[in-house]
């Protein structure tokens, strides 16, 4: 079997290799290059995830070569982030690189000559009834599900996730005793492929700065100023420089440049126990299409290792949650991610309208 590995250069796609070569296979390397050369931030932080790849793949007798796909990650996700920002809603970056460019346009133009492509991603395949799912990882705290449920079954169906079964320990453990270059390696903790540069900083390449007053939304008070109401989300908490708080982000209001806040741990107008979603994406199928809506679900609004139980309706031209609990900083622009009662399989996801 032809396996086509993509590796970042840090330790999960690098002992991903690890586990590949023990279970018998010699996959062949790529590195998924987006920065331009002429981009001096960029640029160097991908000549050191070069250097990392170039030694696991010396390691392991791997061929690597290097895919330069910075012109469609910028016309692609790049432009995609910067509209929504730009509508004030709140994009997921990540999820449109992995449908986009990593198991798109690297599929269209490499992946396709490949059986299988393989990652570092925390996840897990599952096949039931003759049918490919995509299935949660191991490690809770480390699933990465969610950054994967806009892809196709046909995406799914080709992929391979070989730490999906481990704990982040165990594979850091993995690492140290292969004596891996990447096995104290930081995990990434910013954009899709621009691992090291400020989400804000990335954002006001394109936007720039404009100051707008911060306004309590409960009496119209300007407590201060922002730069810009890009720069914020419905949620957020930190990032305000305001005294007396906590505040949170309740609203922005795009037009006039004005970031709604409310005080307090417990302000209601943080919380929320529904939202729709639309353009829903179902990876394999849709599961619950020959029964009565509402249907036990549970989902995530963001990126974190705990599921929100809660129930599934079909609307005119989309899905709508009602959750069992409050949720903090609804966003729109942002991914709901379904998972089957059971938090085992990602079944799709929608964007909050």
């Amino acid at each position: 079997m032809r396996i086509a590995t993509l590796l970042s250069g840090g330790v999960d796609s690098s002992v991903a290799v690890h586990l590949l070569k023990e279970a018998g296979y010699t996959p062949d390397l790529f590195y998924i290059k987006i920065g331009s050369n002429d981009d001096d931030e960029l640029h160097c932080t991908s000549e050191e995830d070069i250097e990392m790849a170039t030694l696991i793949a010396h390691k392991y007798g791997c061929k690597l070569e290097i895919v330069d796909l910075h012109r469609d990650y910028w016309d692609n996700v790049v432009a995609y982030t910067i509209d929504k920002v730009r509508k004030g809603l709140t994009p997921n970056p990540d999820v449109m690189c992995n449908k986009l460019i990593k198991f798109g346009v690297f599929e269209q133009r490499v992946g396709h000559a490949y059986d299988k492509t393989a990652t570092g991603h925390y996840a897990t395949i599952m096949e039931r009834d003759g049918k490919v799912y995509l299935s949660t990882a191991k490690d809770p705290l480390k699933d990465q599900t969610d950054f994967l449920a806009q892809l196709d079954n046909l995406q799914v169906s080709k992929l391979m996730f070989p730490v999906g079964h481990l704990m982040k320990d165990e594979v850091r453990r993995i690492a140290a005793e292969a004596s891996l270059p990447s096995a104290k390696r930081h995990d990434s903790q910013g954009i899709c492929f621009l691992g090291k540069i400020n989400y804000n900083d990335f954002i006001a390449r394109y936007l720039g700065e404009k100051e707008g007053p911060i306004v309590e939304v409960e009496t119209g008070r300007i407590l201060g100023t922002h730069r810009g109401y890009w720069f914020h989300t419905v949620g957020q908490r930190k990032g305000l420089s305001l005294s007396g708080g906590p505040w949170y982000v309740v609203g922005k209001d795009v037009e006039a440049n004005v970031v709604f806040v409310s005080k307090g741990y417990d302000t209601e107008k943080q919380y929320g126990r529904e939202f729709v979603m639309r353009d829903f994406n179902f990876i394999t199928d849709n599961p619950w299409e020959s029964q009565s809506m509402p249907v036990d679900v549970t989902f995530k609004i963001r990126h974190t290792p705990e599921f929100t139980r809660g129930q599934l309706y079909r609307t005119g031209n989309g899905y709508r949650i009602m959750s069992a609990d409050k949720l903090q900083g609804i966003a729109r622009g942002q991914f709901g991610v379904v998972y089957d009662a059971q938090s085992h399989i990602c079944v799709g996801s929608g964007e909050i309208a």
